[in-house]
């Protein structure tokens, strides 16, 4: 992902140096976080700062008086629904980061959430996070943490994408990102988007090309109601929905052009239906043929 935003500002024309001395990682798993150092410095990133640490239980970036460390932009693809992610150490956490609500044992989403949002600088922070879809409409804990983030004015967009896209998991996932302090157009509002349409499907994988990348950016920048792709909501909409961000509540994809009328669907379910009984038939002949059944 940090290789991503560097290559963001390179296509945008920007001068990537401007990251030096600007760069932060955390990473728990050793073998991942030498990655990402090894791929900084084979990109030609000279100066930034990586660390293996557990976040969530001793995150590593504090300033001078102890204090979590802020930032400009903080993004994170973080485990979905990580079990043990610590929630005892943050029933007295020393860094005041479950200032939304304490997440559940079993899922640690909104404490990967909780965690961007305190290291967020207080008037330019901005943050993107990757979760499970089900941490959209989730009640119990989490749907106490979603309504305050929502409340407190912080959540800008919700972006469900494609299954299949990442590695490790088939389960389709959600982008969403937050803002300190939103423009004055889109106070009190979130853009819901369904970019589930937007895919490469390959053998093994889905893939997001990079032109479904823009497509998806064009909308969260447009921040205006695409037909069947994208609607934005006001905090007063999401309430009279029980606070709940999914995707199919706000945005309902059009019904796909090959769907037959339903005559049509019928009788092909009655042939259906027929072919299947009499292979059945045919199975069943076979096996008391060869002695299996009687």
């Amino acid at each position: 992902m940090l290789l991503g935003a560097i290559e963001h500002v390179e296509r945008a024309g920007g001068d990537p140096r401007t990251f030096f001395g600007r760069i932060f990682g955390e990473e728990k798993n050793l073998t991942t976080s030498s990655i990402a150092r090894m791929n900084l410095v084979l990109h030609g990133v000279e100066d930034f700062r990586i660390e293996q640490n557990d976040t969530l239980r001793e995150p590593a970036f504090t300033d001078t008086s102890g204090a979590l460390g802020t930032f400009d932009c903080v993004i994170a693809n973080p485990p979905f629904s990580l079990k043990k992610w610590g929630r005892e150490a943050w029933q007295a956490d020393p860094w005041g980061r479950a200032v939304f609500g304490l997440p559940p044992a079993s899922y640690g989403d909104y404490a990967w959430v909780q965690q961007m949002v305190a290291s967020m600088a207080e008037d330019t922070g901005r943050m993107a996070v990757v979760l499970p879809q089900g941490a959209l409409f989730r009640k119990g804990a989490e749907g106490r943490i979603r309504r305050a983030l929502l409340e407190q004015d912080l959540i800008e967009a919700v972006i469900g994408l494609a299954p299949n896209i990442f590695y490790g998991t088939g389960l389709a996932p959600a982008v969403v990102t937050l803002r300190r302090a939103k423009l004055r157009g889109r106070r009190g509002r979130v853009i819901v988007i369904d970019a589930s349409s937007l895919f490469r499907k390959g053998r093994a994988q889905s893939f997001l090309d990079p032109a479904h990348a823009d497509q998806i950016v064009e909308w969260v920048r447009r921040f205006r109601d695409v037909e069947n792709r994208a609607k934005v909501v006001s905090t007063e909409d999401i309430e009279r929905e029980d606070w709940t961000l999914n995707i199919s509540r706000y945005v309902m994809p059009p019904a796909g052009e090959d769907v037959p009328p339903l005559p049509e669907a019928v009788a092909a379910f009655k042939q259906a239906l027929a072919e299947a009984r009499t292979a059945e038939d045919r199975l069943r002949r076979v096996l008391v043929a060869d002695g299996w059944l009687e």
